[in-house]
């Protein structure tokens, strides 16, 4: 079994940094209909990052998983044949009426767009032509494990990054709000805002806290669950967070994966190449919310009520202040330097900051006066030394050959050869010179063949095969070294090209006779896809419609009453103030949006209320 590392690349910097610090596949922005518009790439820039990925065994995902207007289906197409051209992989998809179209043989994925939730979807998706489906966040172990006995298609889960508050695919808030759509790869985030909740007289019950904005997923203690649940792709999220953060996240669960690989029989990393980091990757040293690992093991609390922002890392507690001098407390080996960002809680529960400009001992000299109670949790948002570490770190990552030199009638010839079959050869023609110091001249060739310059390639061993010991020039070494490694670049990018069969339309059936807007349907192809697979579609998807009344603008796993100690389903209802109990309704910006608790589902939805907030 192979174990896929999946890692984001907002561009190509960045995909190569990830590949180099163990991804096994990439996924990227096209140049247009991906799910984060501001995360799109040339295809020139695509192909680029192609050819170094295939280099590794690396695959490389397009995005093109936004819906689309029907005056966009023939651009889309057009697209999807030039990331074909351009070697991609696969291209990772929502909208249905693609597969209405004449796509390139290529394999399709079902983006986490599609509301991959239930065995009964995963296993339409695999019947309609998808070669892999990306479940959805909310997917818990059990539901991975009975999704995978029912199916055979291949399995992608989530296990780090920020956390959508709802399902995916199924948030309309952004576009009721602002014409911004999460469906169309604009959302303006809304669930990161403050709100006040109300009940139904207009009592304040939580006064601008970010009830909607939860922390980030993190489900490196559940791995080896997951694997024996039947997930073979492992998916970090964060094609617009920084390059430090790829980095030290990529080499972070690239470490997990082999550390589980070792202790198993039958498992490879799904690409080639060994990394070697020069930083110890703590995923809590970049952008983080704090941590939860969501609904794989059941509902948890997993709210981040008082930040949006990034929390960073405990790093100890406030002794004292004086001014602009903070003493600190740290939580074990902890070393501050200048240009560090440090963040606490403040008084009213707002998440407050400082810059460091010097440190005395355990005494930190703050950007401007300090006054922070004693006994303060201190966390660092900004590691200056780790940052500057993880950005140095480069060419970690290599591929391991074998050199063998050896006799030609009229010259010498090298090989080299790889741990996956590849193999190159080069020759050269020369007078042959017997060597005067034979220990010099064996050094010499060792030394000149083990060179590798800026390749992808690190020599493990190099055998002379020569009739006797010869003095070859160093020059003659390094121009048969260069040519037999650049064949074998072209040898592995060749090797490795994906190939996929032409998708075969059928009529499988849908698993529901008839969808409404949450199917998301904008374009006549999308309608014409689900009427053969026996599906009526009674109404467009909203980002078409416009049609917001009486719409649920966000279904969600997440429950407020439960984040606040209230769920009328896992506690007594004694002990639950009364006015939690009744209508609760969500403010913010003189707008009202009303919560719906579907106690049956174990899931809340949110819509919006006709009238303006009043208070």
């Amino acid at each position: 079994m192979q174990l896929e590392l999946l890692a984001p690349a907002k561009n190509y910097d960045f995909g190569r940094a990830a590949i180099d610090h163990g991804a096994d596949a990439l996924y990227i922005g096209a140049p247009a209909f991906g799910a984060r518009s501001a995360a799109t790439n040339s295809i020139g820039d695509i192909e680029r990052l192609v050819r170094y990925a295939h280099l590794f065994r690396c695959k490389v995902f397009a995005t093109v998983n936004t819906v689309l207007y029907d005056d966009e289906m023939d651009e889309a197409v057009r697209m999807c044949h030039q990331l074909y051209e351009a070697g991609c992989d696969a291209l990772i998809v929502q909208d249905m009426g693609l597969l209405e179209c004449d796509l390139p043989p290529i394999e399709l994925h079902a983006s986490t767009q599609c509301h991959n939730t239930s065995i009964e979807q995963v296993r339409f998706l695999q019947e309609v032509g998808f070669r892999r489906v990306i479940l959805a966040r909310e997917t818990s172990l059990e539901q991975m494990r009975a999704i995978r006995q029912a199916t055979q298609v291949e399995l992608e889960a989530f296990i780090h990054g920020a956390l959508c508050v709802s399902y995916s695919g199924q948030c309309y808030l952004s576009q009721a709000l602002n014409n911004r759509s999460g469906n169309r790869g604009t959302c303006s985030q809304p669930c990161r805002s403050t709100y006040n909740l109300v009940d139904a007289d207009g009592t304040v019950l939580q006064r601008q806290r970010h009830l909607l904005s939860l922390k980030d997923f993190s489900a490196a203690q559940q791995i080896e669950r997951m694997v024996d649940a039947g997930i073979t792709s492992f998916k970090i999220e964060g094609r617009l967070k920084d390059v430090v953060y790829v980095k030290n996240s990529t080499a972070y669960y690239r470490q997990l994966l082999d550390n589980l690989m070792e202790g198993r029989q039958g498992m490879e990393a799904a690409s080639s190449g060994r990394c070697q980091f020069h930083f110890l990757p703590d995923p809590e040293k970049t952008f983080n919310r704090g941590f939860c690992d969501y609904f794989l093991r059941g509902r948890q609390k997993m709210a981040s009520f008082d930040t949006q922002k990034s929390i960073g890392k405990q790093v100890g507690e406030v002794v004292r202040c004086n001014g602009n001098k903070v003493s600190v407390k740290t939580t074990g080996p902890v070393t501050f330097a200048a240009g560090d960002g440090l963040c606490y809680l403040g008084p009213d529960g707002r998440l407050e900051g400082f810059l460091v400009n010097g440190v005395q001992g355990n005494t930190i000299i703050a950007n401007k006066p300090i006054d922070i109670a004693p006994g303060t949790s201190l966390r660092r948002n900004h590691d200056q030394l780790f940052e500057k570490q993880v950005e140095n770190s480069h060419d970690t990552r290599k591929i391991e050959i074998e050199v063998i030199l050896s006799d030609t009638c009229d010259g010498f010839m090298l090989e080299v050869k790889d741990g996956d079959g590849c193999k190159a050869q080069s020759q050269t023609r020369c007078e042959k010179q017997r060597a005067e110091n034979v220990e010099r001249s064996r050094e010499q060739i060792e030394t000149q063949l083990s060179k590798t310059g800026g390749t992808v390639f690190r020599v493990a061993r190099v055998q002379r095969q020569t009739a006797a010991d010869y003095f070859i020039p160093a020059a003659t070494l390094n121009a048969l070294r260069r040519e037999a490694l650049e064949r074998l670049e072209t040898v592995r990018v060749e090797r490795f090209k994906n190939s996929c069969r032409q998708l075969q339309p059928n009529d499988t059936p849908h698993h529901k006779a008839a969808l409404d807007y949450r199917a998301n349907v904008t374009n006549h192809r999308a309608e014409a896809f689900y009427g053969r697979h026996h599906a009526y579609v009674q109404e467009w998807g909203l980002e078409k419609s416009h049609a917001y009344g009486g719409k649920a603008l966000m279904t969600t796993r997440y429950c407020l009453r439960y984040e606040l100690g209230a769920c009328l389903q896992h506690k007594c209802n004694d002990s639950i103030a009364p006015e939690y109990r009744g209508e609760l309704f969500l403010e913010n910006n003189g707008r009202r949006f009303r919560l719906h608790f579907d106690c049956a589902q174990c899931q809340m939805q949110i819509f919006l209320c006709d009238e303006s907030a009043s208070r």
